[in-house]
């Protein structure tokens, strides 16, 4: 099997050399996903084997819980994905590298086949992200670079659970299971904000609603707090874009005065952040009010994954608070504008834009 999948990885890197610019990058990520698959082991056979440490076992029945549920219950696309358990040689599995112009909230994107335009670069290579964030720091661009310890395949291959994931605790794995299954479900090209977004709100609430569906009531509430602390940091996010948004209209023409615009605001927030945010926030410690990276990358990022998250709860509710009709409800609405799924969504709901 495994000689198999490296071939098949092997193929699949020919021809990227052969047809796209991005060519090594996306070999190197090919050779990379073979790995993973290779390494391959059943979780069940894993969770029997006695050798198997308690907490890793006891971590690895909340994944396959949390997947069949997200497969009866909420209707999610799993295929094979979450059933199987690889191990990397490293605690964490790719560096995101994103990038911003400092003059305009605009984010440098990249192009990729199938999913198309996104605003972020995941590598393998740390090496590489650390050169890709130089170069772009030298290009006068606002520049960010984070781990991540999980992605998806939008359901092209069975995704494993990875060693990077398993470290976290049970409410982590329960909401990065339904999270990634939620793209493996839908995912609309060129609409990464929505789709990371969208997938946010159904890791929160399937996770919670699992938790309550097991009788462990103090998981769920703990679930529903992240939650609420995940929405007061967007709507925060949110303002501190507009902020910015209404400090370089002032200076439409003049770049450094925008960039000292740029600079107030950024100290405006960081007090806010500690003074205002850090007492209200339930699961986050307050110390990340004071070290959080602020800069036009960062922030951008940051919105990939926080935007409208109110507008998905009031479908939410306006559904009557069942989470398979609402995750039905905001599919066929993204489909009936793809472009624009987020003026669907509000429409839907009657609120008006950010």
């Amino acid at each position: 099997m495994r000689r198999g999948i490296l071939a098949i990885a092997v193929c699949l890197a020919v021809l990227v050399l052969i047809s796209a610019p991005t060519a090594c990058y996306l070999s190197r990520g090919a050779w990379e996903e073979a790995k993973i698959l290779s390494r391959r082991q059943p979780i069940s056979e894993i969770i029997a084997d006695p050798r198997t440490p308690q907490d890793a076992r006891a971590k690895l029945k909340v994944v396959l819980a949390a997947r069949q549920y997200a497969k009866d219950s909420l209707k999610l696309r799993t295929k094979d994905s979450f059933t199987t358990y690889s191990r990397l040689d490293h605690d964490t599995l790719v560096l995101v590298v994103s990038a911003a112009y400092r003059d305009t909230l605009k984010a440098y994107t990249w192009w990729f086949p199938i999913v198309g335009r996104v605003p972020y670069k995941g590598y393998f290579d740390f090496a590489a992200a650390k050169k890709e964030a130089k170069h772009l720091y030298d290009d006068s661009l606002d520049v960010y670079v984070r781990p991540s310890d999980a992605f998806s395949t939008l359901g092209f291959f069975n995704d494993p659970l990875l060693n990077t994931t398993l470290k976290g605790d049970s409410i982590d794995l329960a909401n990065t299971v339904i999270h990634e299954l939620t793209h493996n479900t839908f995912y609309a090209s060129g609409q990464v904000p929505f789709n990371e977004s969208f997938a946010m709100f159904v890791g929160a609430r399937g996770s919670a609603a699992f938790f309550r569906s097991r009788g462990q009531e103090a998981a769920a509430a703990k679930a529903d707090a992240e939650w609420e602390d995940d929405k007061l940091l967007a709507k925060f996010w949110t303002r501190v874009i507009s902020s910015l948004d209404s400090a370089y209209r002032i200076h439409p023409s003049d770049k450094g005065a925008r960039i000292a615009a740029r600079d107030s605001v950024y100290a405006h927030t960081r007090v806010a952040l500690v003074n205002e945010i850090a007492p209200q926030l339930k699961t986050i410690n307050p110390v990340y009010a004071q070290r959080v990276q602020l800069n036009n990358a960062a922030l951008l990022a940051r919105r990939v994954y926080a935007t409208d998250l109110d507008v998905f709860d009031l479908i939410y509710e306006k559904e009557g608070r069942d989470l398979k009709r609402t995750i039905g409800r905001i599919i066929g609405l993204a489909k009936s504008n793809p472009k624009q799924p987020f003026v669907a969504l509000r429409q839907w709901v009657g609120v008006s834009g950010p």
